[in-house]
């Protein structure tokens, strides 16, 4: 009963499968690895066989969810989810001005699964001309937190800074005469 239970549990994502196609290569290791373990299974006894590689990331998927590669129903399981990630996943884009390095993204995503959704796959691109920040695109929702879009935002602030018009209208009239000269009474 207690094992019912365990194995209704969703399974959790690792840190490091980030994209749709990260998914897509963890599901295809799953499926190398169930039709190793089935064709082993009808062999003959005392015949040399070949284990098939496994990547870090997929021994850390298999580690945190507490699985038997050796148990059919777990291997079923790990295919069957990652397969479901690869297709209903919601997947949000985001550009930087350069590559993210991939600690950033490791925090990154960890963040994005604690506050939107424990199963978000991001895909991150480049946007060389936005300056710094990002650009984030969902579904149907477009943010700009770059440098540009605050430049764009502020151009009138900018533009008063730069050329010093604000200066002149904050100065009171006083200020502005030449010291010798005292403003009539």
């Amino acid at each position: 009963m207690a094992d019912e239970q365990t194995r209704s549990v969703q399974l959790q994502l690792p840190i490091g499968l980030v994209t749709r196609m990260d998914a897509g290569r963890l599901a295809g290791e799953a499926e190398a690895v169930d039709n190793f373990l089935r064709q082993a299974a009808i062999r003959a006894p005392g015949t040399s066989v070949q284990l098939p590689k496994t990547s870090r990331l997929f021994d850390e998927m298999v580690s945190i969810n507490n699985l038997n590669m050796l148990q059919e129903l777990d291997r079923q399981r790990l295919t069957q989810f990652l397969q479901a990630v690869r297709t209903t996943a919601p997947i949000l884009h985001i550009s930087f001005n350069v590559d993210p390095s991939p600690i950033f993204q490791q925090r990154l995503t960890t963040w994005i699964r604690q506050q939107m959704h424990p199963f978000i796959l991001l895909q991150i691109g480049l946007h060389p001309n936005i300056g710094a920040g990002c650009v984030v695109r969902a579904t149907n929702k477009y943010y700009d937190f770059s440098l540009r879009q605050r430049f764009k935002d502020q151009k009138m602030l900018l533009i008063s800074k730069l050329t010093g018009a604000d200066e002149l209208a904050k100065t009171p009239v006083a200020a502005s005469l030449p010291a010798t000269e005292t403003p009539a009474k």
